[in-house]
C-alpha cells in the first residue's frame, strides 16, 4: 500500500476485542460475516451515492472485503483508507487506491473534512465512549459527506421455544454473551445507533434492521461454532459454562436440527451538514 493518509501509526496496535484477528477463527469469521451482510452494506452505500472519485475511510476493514469493493466503485481517481486496530488481513491486498493503516480508532486522531464516506461494520460494540467515536467519525468527513454505521443487536430478538418450538436457545451462546458483556461490548449497540446519530445532528438519518434465520449445519451456525471456539477456554475459566456443554452445544450447532434467529445487524446514516 501507497500514500500517507495521516491516519495510524508505524507498528501494529494490541488488539483488546473479544475476538482478536489473530485468532485461527479470524478467516473463517470474515468468510462468513462478508456473505451474510456484505450484499446489504454494499446496497446501502450505493443508495448513498458512492460513486467515481469519491474519498472513503473503511475503519475496522477486517479482511477488506467492502474497502477493496469501494476502491473499485470510486475508480483510479478516488481512494479508500482502511483502517483496523491488527491490519494482518489487509496487508496482502494489492489495489493501487487502496491504503492500509493501522489504526485505534478510539484513541489516535483522524484527519478532518476529508472523506465522502465513512463506513464501519461491527466495530463500535466493541469500544468505549462511543459517541465520542462517532462524533470523531463525522469530523472526518466533508460538509455533506455520509457516515453508515453498522453494529449488531444480539439481545432484542433471541431464540425462543416458547414462541416456536423450532428454535433452540443455545446455552453456550448465552455464556458467550455474558462474557462479551464483562469485557465491555455493548449488545444493543445496532439498536442505539439511530439516536446517536441524530443526538449529533446529522442530517437525513436513516435506519434499517437486517436479521436472517440460522439452522443447524449452515454458515450461520459455523459463524458462532468459530467464536465460541475463540473464547471457549475464557468462558470455561470463568465459570459460565461447562465443557461438556459447550461440546453438546457444538455438536447440536454442526448436525442438529435446531433453528435460531441471527442477532440483528442495524444499519443508520446520516449526512453531515453543509457549511
Amino acid at each position: 500500500m501507497t500514500g500517507d493518509a495521516g491516519v495510524g501509526g508505524d507498528g501494529r496496535v494490541r488488539n483488546t476485542y473479544v475476538f482478536d484477528n489473530a485468532g485461527g477463527q479470524a478467516p473463517g469469521r470474515f468468510r462468513a460475516l462478508e456473505q451474510f451482510f456484505d450484499p446489504g452494506s454494499k446496497r446501502l452505500l450505493i443508495d448513498i451515492g458512492v460513486e467515481k472519485d469519491w474519498s472513503c475511510l473503511e475503519v475496522g476493514a477486517g479482511s477488506g472485503s467492502i474497502a477493496t469493493w469501494l476502491a473499485e466503485r470510486v475508480g483510479p481517481r478516488g481512494e479508500v483508507i482502511a483502517t483496523d486496530i491488527d491490519t494482518r488481513h489487509l496487508e496482502p491486498l494489492r489495489v493501487p487506491n487502496l491504503t492500509v493503516r493501522s489504526h485505534d480508532v478510539a484513541r489516535e486522531p483522524l484527519p478532518e473534512n476529508r472523506f465522502d464516506v465513512v463506513h464501519t461494520r461491527l466495530v463500535l460494540m466493541h469500544l468505549p465512549d462511543r459517541e465520542k467515536i462517532i462524533s470523531k467519525l463525522i469530523s472526518t468527513l466533508k460538509p455533506g459527506g455520509y457516515l453508515l454505521l453498522e453494529e449488531f443487536d444480539s439481545v432484542s430478538l433471541r431464540a425462543d421455544p416458547a414462541a416456536n418450538p423450532a428454535e433452540f436457545d443455545f446455552a453456550t451462546i448465552r455464556a458467550m454473551y455474558c462474557l462479551m458483556v464483562q469485557r465491555g461490548v455493548e449488545l444493543r449497540c445496532g439498536r442505539l445507533l439511530d439516536s446517536w446519530l441524530r443526538r449529533l445532528a446529522l442530517k437525513d438519518v436513516a435506519s434499517e434492521g437486517r436479521l436472517f434465520t440460522w439452522r443447524s449445519g449452515s454458515l450461520g451456525a459455523q459463524l458462532l461454532s468459530l467464536n465460541i471456539e475463540q473464547i471457549r477456554n475464557d468462558m470455561i475459566a470463568a465459570g459460565m459454562i461447562s465443557n461438556e456443554q459447550v461440546e453438546a452445544d457444538l455438536e447440536r450447532l454442526a448436525e442438529g436440527d435446531a433453528t435460531f434467529p441471527s442477532p440483528t445487524l442495524w444499519a443508520a446514516w446520516g449526512r453531515k451538514p453543509r457549511e
